[in-house]
């Protein structure tokens, strides 16, 4: 009996043993943590989807995953990244989200692995034959001494509203977005409010429309609008100055330009140990508005979708981002992209 007694409990010990082994190797090994699938955030502009394609051209060839994208606003990305629904998000506009941005920085819900670009520009632009004229066009200057975006002062009878001929017109953001707020404050803190009515378009395409229209006149116009975009790459444009930014002067009155705006990439607090081959390439993935900006102007004169641009961008930068990668992987994602 005492033999029988010693078997069955040596029998219980192996058995118990084996159970916890493999509830520890499933978790060391983060084989549960495995994604089947990344997960890239689309806030609903061009550029984010271009570097969403390249990134997953890379994820899909090079390592053998699938990719899918989630639509929304910049906010509700940004909380599908905190909330792990989304993986990667590879243009947080990190100035334009600076409270929640900061909040899932600081909280560890987020981590930020590289800078895309970071010299990216934004606020009132005009066509630069407003100022130096276009003599192929038969353009005289019209406001030969406009620099900075007080000196619109001197010109409401030059970017004439055409609802209000009394005042100039400045072509705004959207009234949906934040950053409209700050434009409308300007327009205060640099006296132009007697001189300008300050118009709110109904979207991004909207601004373009009105741009476009007086850009093919060769008439005037300013307004908002930002780089890299196929907008400012594609047409003559100069960006009217301010202060150089200024917190306290910022957060008083908006009275300098607009404040650095890093563009990152960042990714879910788990991301980093769920997929570290991943990690590492966005780790390296650094870009700028030049690089950004050439696609958007190749998708606006191929009518080109963000996945084409992105193979066109790959298959001219090959000395670039190869170097983000090992160089058998870089070898299966050229043989992919073909």
């Amino acid at each position: 009996m005492k033999k029988i007694l010693m078997m069955l409990s040596f029998m219980v010990l192996v058995v118990l043993t084996a159970c916890g082994g493999s509830e520890n190797v499933s978790g060391e090994n983060g084989e549960e943590k495995k994604l089947d699938k990344i997960v890239f955030a689309d806030a609903g502009w061009d550029s984010i989807r271009v570097h969403n394609a390249i990134a997953a051209n890379v994820f899909e060839h090079g390592y053998g995953y699938e990719t899918s994208v989630t639509n929304g606003s910049s906010a509700a990305t940004l909380t599908g990244l905190r909330e792990g629904d989304i993986n990667v998000y590879m243009e947080v506009w990190t100035d334009n989200m600076k409270k929640v941005y900061g909040e899932a920085i600081e909280s560890g819900d987020i981590k930020k692995l590289s800078t895309n670009f970071d010299d990216n520009k934004q606020g009132l632009w005009v066509p630069t034959y407003v100022i130096e004229g276009d003599q192929e066009r038969g353009i005289e200057p019209m406001a030969p001494d406009l620099k900075t975006m007080k000196d619109l002062e001197k010109y409401k009878n030059v970017f004439q509203d055409p609802e209000d001929p009394s005042k100039g017109r400045i072509v705004g953001a959207p009234s949906g977005w934040l950053l409209s707020e700050y434009l409308d404050t300007k327009v205060d803190t640099y006296g132009l409010r007697e001189e300008y009515n300050y118009f709110r378009p109904g979207s991004d395409s909207a601004i373009i429309t009105s741009l476009a229209a007086a850009y093919e006149d060769g008439k005037p116009w300013v307004g908002y609008y930002w780089s890299p975009s196929w907008v400012t790459s594609m047409y003559d444009l100069t960006l009217l100055e301010e202060p150089e930014f200024n917190e306290e002067t910022w957060e008083k009155n908006k009275g300098t330009e607009f404040p650095p705006n890093d563009v990152v990439v960042a990714v879910h607090k788990d991301f980093p140990e769920q997929a570290p081959e991943l990690t590492k390439f966005l780790e390296q993935y650094e870009t700028s508005s030049a690089l950004t900006g050439e696609t958007l102007v190749y998708m606006k004169e191929n009518e080109a979708s963000a996945e084409e641009a992105a193979v066109w961008w790959m298959k001219k930068h090959e000395d670039l981002w190869t170097k983000w990668l090992p160089e058998d992987v870089a070898k299966k994602v050229k043989e992919g992209i073909k």
